[in-house]
């Protein structure tokens, strides 16, 4: 079921990971925000190139690079070669590129305008108005062994396509078929620098709902909106509205009938650095750094209500999200696979009747930094504000409510990031009764209500695309966990406010 089909990247995952707090962070990577990128004349004086990192253009095909066997520093180059197909079980692709026309017709008249001409074989408009009667059909490979090729998405490469090719086969009606290996981003990029943060367009998400009640909505330039809320929202955000009813105490009344409510709103970046300076250098063959992350801010609310079941935790998947944005580093496109499924776990042992509302929001920042010293670590920051709403507890018990994801980051279709991350909201009360023979009773009660997150995951092997060493085994991001208090009291039941 896509029956919104526009992509959110991280909503609730990064709300996930906007909410490790910035007493769990990491120190910042080499080549990103901190340090600074190496400025563009010294990494000329260098011998390297200072790349642009941009969006990749929209409105027309993202250029495929091509760095040419052997090339050096800035190799790489756009070209107008296309992906045709591609096999990932085999490594076997199918290069496309402009075919060289035959002699095109003559004009009807002198003043005429000149007319696109038609292959006869092919029926397949010429690429040019006129062409040379002394030209030929171009029979030359458009790669050679050795040559890189970087591409967005193409068939049969849904995740974009980082390959050298290991052998060209021969021609086909569709273009060069050839043999490809993967390989690695500093084969393309070498001793080039590239650092920059580029917004995820919210219009570019793929959102599938998996309950009823789930609502997508996103903001972007040009006045464009999506949704019940995209009218609302600041440019570059996207929302995700979720409401569904849990499963609800046996013995509770009508009255006391569970649910979960809220929506997360966020405006993501990614952030992506590079800095293949020391390749040039004799035995030099790893960048000096580099990052790959998420960056942004992001606002949420959710509420708990009523009184639920017991017994069991209620893990509830309410939407999977992907995207796939392009960026443009220099020449080479860069392909950033975003995927999250985003859900509701609530535990409770069936006895406390909760009404609470919660908003948070902050900014954040996650992912993953390479230096050469100390190899990659993980890197999470983030400010993080949390106030109660509305708050009530009724009755003895406990219960938390999570909404929560579990994210996965990657390049050209290899993970390098996960973690699952579940900010929540926890409430607890007790009661002690007492009566005496002259028929006088008493009853005394605490209640308390928390806020928190929870943080799992690992830094994947994969992330050795960037040319760095392989990990002998995942790192883990570390089992993070933060609680704060909302509001608590004693006395009866309580409605603070």
């Amino acid at each position: 079921m896509r029956a919104l089909t526009r992509r959110f990247l991280v909503p609730v995952a990064l709300t996930t990971f906007a909410l490790t707090a910035s007493a769990c962070s990491a120190p910042s990577h080499e080549t990103g925000s901190g340090a600074g990128p190496t400025p563009v004349a010294e990494a000329a004086a260098n011998g390297s190139e200072q790349l642009d990192v941009t969006a990749a253009p929209t409105g027309a095909p993202t250029p495929t690079a091509v760095a040419a066997a052997g090339s050096r520093g800035s190799g790489a180059k756009k070209t107008a070669l296309k992906i045709a197909a591609y096999d990932k079980s085999t490594g076997r692709a199918v290069i496309s590129k402009p075919v060289k026309r035959s002699p095109g017709s003559t004009p009807s008249s002198p003043t005429s305008e000149p007319r696109p001409t038609t292959e006869p074989t092919t029926g397949t408009p010429s690429a040019s108005p006129s062409v040379s009667a002394s030209s030929a059909p171009d029979t030359e490979a458009p790669v050679r062994t050795g040559d890189i090729i970087a591409s967005a998405p193409a068939p049969g490469a849904p995740d974009g396509l980082l390959a050298e090719v290991t052998e060209v086969e021969g021609e086909s009606a569709q273009g060069t078929r050839v043999r490809t290996k993967p390989t690695t981003l500093n084969a393309v990029l070498d001793d080039d620098k590239a650092d920059g943060e580029v917004p995820v367009d919210p219009s570019t998400m793929d959102v599938e709902p998996l309950v009823k009640g789930v609502k997508f909505s996103w903001a972007k330039p040009g006045g464009l909106t999506f949704g019940p809320n995209g009218a609302k929202l600041p440019l570059g955000s996207l929302r995700l509205d979720v409401g569904t009813a849990i499963e609800t105490a046996k013995d509770a009344p009508v009255s006391a009938a569970a649910s979960v409510a809220g929506f997360v709103q966020l405006s993501p970046q990614v952030e992506f650095s590079y800095d293949g300076s020391g390749n040039g250098e004799a035995g030099k063959s790893t960048p000096r750094g580099a990052f790959l992350g998420l960056t942004g801010e992001w606002d949420a609310q959710w509420q708990l209500k009523g009184r639920a079941a017991g017994g069991v935790k209620q893990r509830i998947p309410f939407a999977k999200l992907h995207a796939d944005p392009v960026i443009q580093v220099g020449p080479v496109p860069v392909v950033v696979n975003l995927d999250l499924t985003c859900y509701i776990q609530v535990e409770a042992d069936g006895r406390i009747t909760l009404d609470v509302q919660q908003k948070v929001g902050g900014d954040f920042r996650v992912g993953g930094g390479y230096t050469p010293g100390k190899g990659w670590a993980p890197v999470s920051t983030s400010d993080v504000k949390g106030t109660p709403v509305t708050a009530q507890v009724t009755a003895s018990g406990q219960a938390k409510a999570a909404l929560g994801a579990e994210a996965s980051i990657g390049l050209y279709g290899m993970v390098g990031v996960t973690a699952d991350f579940a900010p929540y909201v926890r409430g607890e009360a007790s009661a002690t009764a007492t009566a005496s023979s002259d028929g006088k009773a008493s009853v005394v009660g605490s209640w308390a209500l928390y806020g928190g997150f929870d943080l799992n995951g690992n830094l994947q092997f994969q992330l050795s695309i960037f040319g760095t060493p392989i990990f002998t085994k995942r790192i883990p991001l570390g089992s993070l966990h933060r609680e704060w208090t909302l509001v608590s009291g004693k006395g009866g039941a309580s409605t603070p406010h």
